[in-house]
């Protein structure tokens, strides 16, 4: 069902034969994420790419944050690991959307909505819309600025 799962458990297989432990620590905490989300809530379930996509947008958001907190207390060498840890997550994510494409597709948003005249009360509306083109490829955050700059601007 869920392709890129599997790739996932490929690779770390790979990883393991080349001894690759950094890589193999990666993988094996990305195969437990996904199983924790299957188990999770009321029902076991078998994930989508699309829900192991979530997983693992969340699993990168959770090391760029931590490389940033170490980094702030000074700890470069722990910072540097949650980086690496980060872009060896990002091979299994789609390409990201650009400062620019997230502008272009929240400017379509907003004139398709007419939420220009509204103001920051439309941003729920526009979001609505954005979310769905932007899940996976773009950090919630940079996208609920864009909005907000361009709702502001109205």
């Amino acid at each position: 069902m869920a392709e890129l799962k599997d790739r996932i458990r490929a690779d770390l297989t790979a990883s393991m034969k080349a001894r690759d432990t950094a890589r193999s620590s990666t993988l094996r905490m990305l195969i437990a994420a996904i199983t924790n989300a299957e188990v999770a809530g009321t029902e076991a379930r078998e994930l989508t790419d699309e829900d192991v996509i979530g997983v693992l947008t969340s699993e990168s958001k959770k090391r760029r944050e931590a490389a940033q907190a170490f980094a702030d207390a000074g700890r470069d060498d722990q910072a540097a690991k949650e980086r690496h840890e980060a872009e060896m997550i990002a091979e299994y994510l789609p390409e990201q959307l650009d400062a620019a494409q997230i502008a272009e597709i929240v400017s379509e948003a907003v004139q398709s909505t007419g939420a220009a005249d509204e103001g920051m009360r439309a941003m729920g509306k526009v979001m609505g819309i954005v979310q769905p083109r932007t899940k996976g490829r773009a950090d919630g955050a940079a996208v609920a600025a864009e909005v907000k700059r361009q709702l502001g601007q109205a």
